[in-house]
């Protein structure tokens, strides 16, 4: 029987020119580092602590914490432009220079933009819902208007129903998941920081640089990254609706989808066994001549 890690024991620190990075780390094995998504209060403990004893038998797994959301010290810059640097700090402050990745919404925008601007640095790749945009879905979904609510205006009751909107299975959101993001959700800092991303105010502005800019977006990039990559996907996700998965799908060059029936936007912790098993046999397939 497998000994499921524990917070403590798996917790570590990396102290970094741009503050100290928290990471949890289990097993022995190549390296995979696993990237959180967003939201109020989310951890990379929090996404990925139910999956760590199946893929620590195999991998030696570091669960990053992104600056910005409470447990790795804040760099000042927005948490969304702060992330590709903190997975190469990490990487560079332990020594690894090749690592595969599973990034969980915007934790797999993340690991995308890594294998766009640093191919060498990304093997094989793994995304959890998020990547991409709405092709044929008005945006943003439901589960991100609720999260902009939330943000405006925290309540207990905003927060549950944004934790409704993140899954297919209403009793998957426990008075135990609600009372410990509600506790990280509503500290100051990290208040604060979720303002920056989803506020209003926010939100109106990065749509105003984004139409005023000749950049492509990350998402008009995807067909640089060069690592084999898996999207997995929860075919009743509220959040980021299925439909975003067809210009990944169609524009990394090797590149697989799986899509999970009855499973919202938390694939890894809703279809934790299938998800799981599809991943493993992924990442572990041997590489074609």
């Amino acid at each position: 029987m497998t000994t499921e890690p524990s917070h403590e024991s798996t917790l570590r620190e990396l102290a970094t020119d741009q503050g100290v990075l928290r990471y949890h780390e289990a097993g022995d094995g190549p390296p995979l580092l696993m990237l959180h998504g967003s939201g109020p209060g989310v951890t990379g403990w929090r996404n990925f602590r139910g999956n760590l004893a199946a893929f620590a038998e195999h991998f030696r797994c570091l669960v990053l914490e992104f600056p910005g959301f409470g447990v790795s010290d804040p760099t000042g810059a927005h948490p969304m432009a702060a992330a590709p640097g903190a997975v190469l700090r990490l990487l560079d402050g332990l020594g690894i220079e090749q690592a595969d990745m599973i990034g969980n919404s915007m934790g797999g925008i993340v690991a995308a933009q890594v294998a766009i601007s640093h191919p060498r640095r990304v093997r094989r790749l793994v995304t959890i819902g998020g990547l991409g945009t709405n092709v044929f879905s008005p945006g943003p979904g439901e589960g991100i208007r609720l999260l902009m609510e939330f943000t405006e205006e925290p309540t207990r009751e905003a927060l549950v129903r944004w934790l409704h909107s993140m899954v297919y299975d209403p009793a998957l959101v426990t008075e135990e998941m609600v009372e410990e993001r509600w506790a990280q959700a509503t500290d100051p800092g990290t208040l604060t920081s979720a303002r920056r991303m989803y506020g209003r105010a926010a939100v109106a502005a990065r749509d105003a640089a984004l139409a005023a800019s000749d950049a492509p977006p990350y998402w008009a990039m995807l067909h640089k990254i060069r690592a084999r990559t898996l999207i997995t996907w929860g075919r009743d996700d509220r959040v980021t609706p299925l439909d975003m998965a067809i210009v990944p799908m169609r524009t990394i060059p090797d590149v697989e989808l799986h899509v999970f029936p009855n499973c919202g936007h938390w694939v890894m912790i809703e279809q934790r066994a299938a998800w799981e098993s599809a991943v493993l046999a992924f990442l572990t397939r041997k590489e074609e001549p």
